[in-house]
């Protein structure tokens, strides 16, 4: 007879700004419900917040001025409509069940070491995007207060961190206080300009661009080159998502209000977010027709200085309005970057080191890559750096969402989003396969190797890619990959449930059972999850009873391993770390 092994719940000591919400905002795990506290039009305005940022101007007036204004304002438009129907599921399932982009993605066919990955190409976004903000937003210091470029990226990249330390709570404040005074700031150049030369609209309708020739009709190769670069939008979803999941619970108030916040501010921002790529299309136009140099005209801070001209006769006055404007508008949309930055970096170091720090160190760790990215002069580079990171990310969102609109209908994906680790697959070949094909095939098709014509439409064929084999794989392996074991259903009734380790009390959606810890089993042993592992004698399988994001030990003999449920890290002082 084998000896009864005794289980020893283990306490570990963590960084104490982990276990404060305020500062955490749940970067590792399910947003609980009573966390979803504020109105939906504080979480809505807070989310579309982040549409300020000046590089949609820049995206528009650089292939603008390289492809011309018919290929520029096609590749803008039919890119801008197909972001917006990959939005549709991904904002709704994430304020639905009250998910990051993580969370869903691990849920959605991709499996928890599966999302490790996609954690990282998210990441990549924040800190690409917050570069090329904060070096706009140098540009304007530079501009209006003779600031050196170099202490331009520094002082852009350090005015953040202290705004976004206190995450949504602080973040949904300063949205609320700048947005009026953006909105206006943004429409007065716009209507000085209607008023004294109506007719420079028509002339940008004729633009041909740099190119001459090649940019005065529909053009398939300078069109797809152009949406190329629109593409690397698509990702901006995931920023929209970090707020979203905030929302209330969709019926616990007023439907109309959650459908309308969930809409304007998941995928209805790409509307203004159109506007805006159209209007900086506009504006690089009329600032080549002001003798600005066509390798200048699409900076934002060149594009609204001619545009300010047209409002105030005074240069100086142009000049401070430009400057008040770029600082504002760079600033609503950095603190978003370096927020989403801060999470996405958690939820990817927790999984490769086993520990967490608190989300405040991530943040700093991605405020720091974007200065370096400054420093080596990252807007310079701005549409091969764009095109080539949009095959990656138009990749992994195309897996993510065929896996939600098209597996989930068909029945190929179980219905809701399971998120916690102590139920999932390490690896879902569905998504992370279906990715990696669309990635090879864009990558591929980028560099030339299949055509010049699939060259310029390589984003639109790793989307086409992933749309296809997500449910192919889903189909030929039998949607075996999902669910590892299921989930307990059944907590007595209760809304709340006392971790077995920590003993604070989580909502159920965030908790996992297991046998080992409620006095049901004598170890912790990998018969119930032992095929979900990458390899069997590297993890156990069953779960403590215990919050879904918090790591536990749970000593399996000589092999005795820290037993993770949902996300990663618990916030309580005394949790474990894998």
């Amino acid at each position: 007879m084998t000896a009864q092994q005794r289980i020893v719940r283990v306490r570990r000591n963590y960084n104490q700004w982990v276990a404060n919400q305020t500062l955490e905002d749940y970067a590792l795990r399910f947003t609980a419900k009573s966390a979803r506290k504020w109105s939906s039009f504080a979480v809505a305005n807070t989310a579309i917040g982040a549409v300020s940022f000046l590089a949609l101007e820049a995206i528009g007036g650089s292939i603008t001025v390289n492809y011309g204004f018919i290929n520029a304002t096609s590749a803008i438009l039919v890119v801008g409509a197909l972001i917006f129907l990959t939005s549709v599921p991904i904002a709704y399932y994430a304020a639905t069940y009250g998910v990051d982009i993580d969370l869903l993605t691990r849920g959605a066919g991709f499996g928890y070491i599966g999302s490790t990955i996609t954690s990282l190409i998210y990441a990549s976004f924040t800190f690409l995007f917050f570069a090329i903000e904060a070096a706009i937003m140098s540009l304007a210091l530079e501009m209006c207060f003779g600031i050196p470029l170099f202490a331009g990226y520094v002082l852009s990249s350090l005015i953040v961190i202290p705004l976004v330390t206190h995450g949504i709570t602080f973040i949904s404040r300063l949205q609320l206080w700048t947005q009026p005074v953006w909105i206006v700031l943004h429409l007065i150049p716009f209507v000085s300009i209607a008023f004294a030369d109506l007719n420079s609209f028509e002339r940008w309708t004729g633009f041909s661009g740099i190119g001459g020739v090649d940019g005065r009709s529909f053009n398939l190769v300078l069109f797809g080159t152009a949406a190329t670069v629109v593409f690397s939008l698509i990702a901006q979803i995931g920023e929209q998502v970090d707020f979203l999941r905030f929302l209330p619970p969709p019926g616990s108030r007023g439907r109309l209000s959650w459908w309308t916040a969930y809409l304007s501010a998941g995928p209805g921002w790409i509307v203004p977010g159109v506007l805006k790529m159209l209007a900086g299309s506009f504006l690089a136009f009329l600032a080549i027709e002001h003798l600005v140099p066509p390798q200048s005209a699409a900076e934002p801070t060149q594009m609204y200085l001619v545009g300010f001209g047209y409002v105030f006769s005074s240069p100086q006055l142009a000049l401070a309005f430009t400057g008040a404007f770029v600082i504002i508008s760079q600033i609503k949309i950095n603190v978003t970057n370096a927020y989403a930055g801060s999470i996405a970096w958690s939820n990817f170091f927790s999984r490769l080191t086993h520990s967490h720090p608190g989300r405040v160190v991530w943040l700093v760790f991605n405020v720091t890559i974007a200065l370096m990215l400054m420093e080596l002069g990252i807007f310079k580079m701005l549409e091969h750096i764009l095109g080539l990171y949009s095959i990656v990310a138009v990749a992994w969102v195309g897996a993510l969402v065929a896996d939600l609109a098209i597996n989930k209908p068909l029945g190929l994906s179980p219905a809701g989003i399971e998120f916690k680790r102590a139920h999932l697959y390490d690896i879902n070949p569905v998504g992370v396969g279906a990715m990696l094909a669309a990635t090879v095939a864009g990558i591929v098709a980028f560099f030339g190797v299949l055509g010049t014509t699939l060259q310029s439409l390589s984003a639109f064929l790793a989307l086409a890619v992933a749309f296809i084999m997500a449910p192919a794989i889903a189909y030929v392996t039998k949607s075996r990959f999902y669910i590892a074991r299921a989930p307990r259903q059944n907590w007595s009734g209760h809304a709340l449930i006392r971790c077995a380790i920590c003993e604070h009390p989580f909502e159920t959606e965030d908790m996992a059972h297991c046998p080992a810890y409620s006095g049901r089993s004598a170890r912790c042993a990998a018969r119930s999850k032992r095929a979900a592992a990458i390899a069997a004698s590297r993890r156990r399988a069953s779960r403590p009873r215990c919050s879904a994001w918090s790591i536990r030990s749970c000593p399996t003999g000589s092999r005795g391993r820290s037993i993770p449920t949902s996300a990663d890290i618990s916030a309580c002082s005394s949790s474990s770390a894998v």
